[in-house]
């Protein structure tokens, strides 16, 4: 697992393409994440290719938070932890220094994410509070489901530190 770099943009596009019901971004806005905003994304490699992305950012407005933007896992890398252990890995990071909640938006029939983010709260001992974020009618204009912010915190340094030290071999 190690910050991305530029060049692994077309990878996470293929990726998150081949990960539904992930929305699929442009490849310029990929491009972004794994520059302008590297220090809180990650990518977990395999042989030499991406299996793994998770994309974040601490919003400006709340920059105790780290919000979680888009988890992704190929089928071949899934039901090992991966997802958990790239946020741990990113919550280890000295960019995350001062983070005090995790927090993301889902889509309420999104079982995988819940059951992350469920599992994250329980093992951290952190309470997760879920309050609708963007309503489908007034934010999506009907086009996308409702999506639910999940909220994790207050985080504890050395709970969630105990389970990963940055990026490592997966």
């Amino acid at each position: 697992m190690r910050r991305p770099h530029m060049a692994d943009g077309p990878a996470i596009t293929r990726l998150i393409a081949r990960c539904p019901p992930l929305d699929v971004n442009s490849a310029y806005c990929n491009l972004l994440q794994c520059t302008h905003f590297a220090d809180h994304c990650i990518v977990a490699e395999r042989e030499g290719e991406v299996v793994g992305w998770v994309s974040g950012y601490r919003p400006p407005s709340d920059p105790q938070s780290l919000f979680i933007w888009q988890v992704a896992v190929s089928t071949q890398a899934r039901g090992q932890g991966l997802a958990a252990r790239m946020i741990e890995a990113l919550l280890a990071r000295p960019s995350a220094a001062g983070v005090t909640h995790l927090t993301t938006t889902v889509t309420s029939d999104n079982r995988p994410s819940w059951a992350l983010f469920g599992a994250l709260a329980q093992r951290w001992k952190a309470p997760l509070d879920k309050t609708l974020h963007f309503e489908r009618e007034s934010h999506f204009a009907g086009a996308h489901p409702s999506e639910w912010q999940a909220r994790i915190g207050p985080l504890r340094r050395a709970s969630r530190s105990n389970h990963s030290r940055g990026d490592q071999a997966i």
